[in-house]
């Protein structure tokens, strides 16, 4: 069965193109979105209140870094859950899903569940982590909160390795970090930079003051410690053949 750290067997969904396969949406559609969308609410999407561009690492094989497009939705002071995209254009592909939490709450979690998630204070001090457009000084007093958080991102389409449909199992993914294999290429920083008109370098000085948070907890980022990643692997199993009511 399928595997994360695998590439699915060939298959028409792979290809040079991008977007997905599929005929081209008819009238009749759009009319049906049109009308859907004024007369629903859409409020769990409409709570989303920020646009972060980051990068991130497949943990089976961190020489493979993509650019992320995260779009945040705050539930409380401790939460924050995230669809990711692989960029801000109308048509992006929805490429997972990211959890953010504080530490207070990560603390609280068992070793095991720790080893899937990742810190975020290298990846904001060093300003890869930005919010396009929003100047430093409004964002700051966010991103001082932020670095102290930890993320559990599920990667679902897997656009890198050119799937133009979500194929196989999830994917784990990791943060940048200032170490070895956690350093992202330059040349993809740049791109993004050059897209957004900033200049990461500048943005990392303007964060020195920043606090270091005063403790990361080390099953957190576990490659980092014990240069071990993870995969999922689809199996088959047993299921349960009787109804949950009467």
């Amino acid at each position: 069965m399928a595997s994360s750290d695998k590439s699915p067997a060939p298959t028409p969904a792979k290809g040079a193109e991008a977007a997905p396969p599929g005929q081209p949406m008819t009238m009749g559609q759009h009319v049906v979105d049109k009308g859907a969308s004024m007369l629903q609410a859409l409020t769990p999407v409409k709570q989303i209140s920020q646009h972060v561009c980051t990068f991130a690492l497949y943990s089976h094989d961190m020489c493979r870094q993509i650019e992320t497009h995260h779009y945040v939705s705050r539930l409380n002071q401790d939460f924050l859950q995230c669809p990711v995209y692989d960029s801000d254009d109308s048509n992006a592909s929805l490429i997972g899903i990211e959890y953010i939490i504080s530490d207070r709450l990560f603390e609280a979690l068992p070793q095991e569940e720790q080893k899937l998630w990742h810190s975020h204070a290298y990846e904001i001090k060093s300003g890869l982590w930005v919010n396009p457009r929003i100047p430093e000084m409004i964002g700051k007093p966010e991103l001082e909160n932020l670095a102290k958080t930890y993320g559990k991102f599920w990667c679902t389409w897997q656009v890198d390795r050119g799937d133009r449909l979500p194929l196989g199992a999830p994917a784990l993914m990791m943060s940048p970090q200032g170490v070895n294999l956690g350093k992202i290429d330059p040349e993809l920083v740049k791109k993004r930079d050059d897209n957004y008109s900033i200049s990461t370098e500048a943005i990392m000085e303007s964060r020195v003051e920043i606090e270091e948070p005063e403790w990361i907890n080390p099953q957190a980022d576990y490659w980092k410690q014990h240069a071990k990643g993870f995969a999922i692997d689809i199996e088959k199993t047993e299921m349960k053949l009787r109804a949950p009511f009467p």
